[in-house]
């Protein structure tokens, strides 16, 4: 049963090393937004409207939360699957869908089919995206919105698991990586120079893969490990101005469940304790300072002393 802390500092924003103690605000509970829903996911943050939109992939849409009132609608129905969001350098929405697309929502409200298939293929299931300030936006597709019927249509696997990138100019894909496992969240540090991907099908284990970017940053070099999250289901991420990683986790673990950050150096440093998994974030508000947390069938918000890098 959820009760929100009634006394400040909240126990749970946690400091797991000193040096997180500078982003906990001292004045600041997590608050729960919304509930009701079966899988939150793909949170994105609309300042200049002061709303949140985020998807609920198995009910197919994607709901709107409006921060002057506090009031939750429907954004849009059917979503075609929906699950990760966020903006290009012009403010537009732009969606990665279970129903094997990419998609970009136009000033009109129309929507631009940006990707759905590679090479004469149909993509898998587009899971989570950044966008680059090049204005290329970057992908990751593994196949498991086409596993079952619950967050999409249960369909036939054609391509591999797989990272792409489309260029911001002449929206050619390309393939970035297909070495990984179950590729889902990913983000750039805040001077473009690394891009971190989640590989959430590992075995044995959950881990976060580092990459430098090719002088042209167009590609990526060789990769390496930056974490790994061991029994820990680790989901979606964003960075802040830091470099610091706030990364969704979690999955039945009362240990586990919630936010966890890790430093530029791989160190875990902080946690925020969530009752239910937190499949993704993003960093929004007047100063980009508040933290939305996407947990299973709730949104949660909490302030921190940082602010998310641009992009995310």
């Amino acid at each position: 049963m959820w009760q929100q802390a009634e006394r400040y500092p909240d126990p749970r924003v946690i400091s797991l090393d000193p040096s997180f103690d500078k982003y906990r605000v001292a004045f600041s509970a997590v608050e729960r937004l919304a509930t009701g829903y079966r899988w939150t996911e793909g949170p994105v943050w609309f300042g200049d409207g002061r709303y949140l939109l985020w998807s609920d992939i198995p009910n197919n849409q994607m709901l709107k939360w409006e921060e002057e009132t506090g009031v939750v609608s429907v954004f849009r129905k059917p979503s075609n699957y929906a699950n990760g969001n966020t903006r290009d350098r012009q403010g537009r929405l732009v969606t990665c869908e279970h129903g094997r697309r990419v998609t970009r929502t136009e000033y009109d409200g129309s929507i631009t089919v940006l990707l759905d298939s590679f090479e004469g293929k149909p993509l898998n299931s587009p899971n989570d995206l950044v966008v680059k300030s090049d204005g290329s936006i970057w992908f990751t597709d593994p196949p498991m919105g086409i596993s079952g019927h619950y967050e999409g249509i249960k369909a036939e696997q054609e391509l591999p698991h797989s990272v792409y990138r489309i260029d911001g100019v002449t929206g050619e894909a390309s393939v970035v990586t297909r070495d990984l496992k179950g590729p889902n969240g990913l983000c750039f540090s805040p001077d473009e120079k690394l891009l971190y991907i989640i590989e959430s099908r590992g075995v044995p284990n959950r881990l976060i893969h580092v990459y430098e970017m090719d002088a042209d940053g167009r590609g990526i070099g060789q990769g390496r490990m930056f974490y790994d999250a061991g029994v820990g289901t680790i989901d979606g991420m964003r960075a802040d101005i830091d470099g610091n990683l706030w990364c969704g986790w979690g999955m039945g673990n009362d240990e586990l469940d919630g936010v966890m950050v890790i430093s530029p150096q791989g160190k875990m440093i902080g946690r925020i304790a969530l009752p239910e998994r937190c499949a993704n974030l993003c960093f929004g508000g007047r100063a980009r300072n508040r933290l939305f947390m996407a947990s299973s069938q709730s949104i949660y918000a909490v302030h921190v002393n940082t602010q998310g890098a641009l992009g995310g």
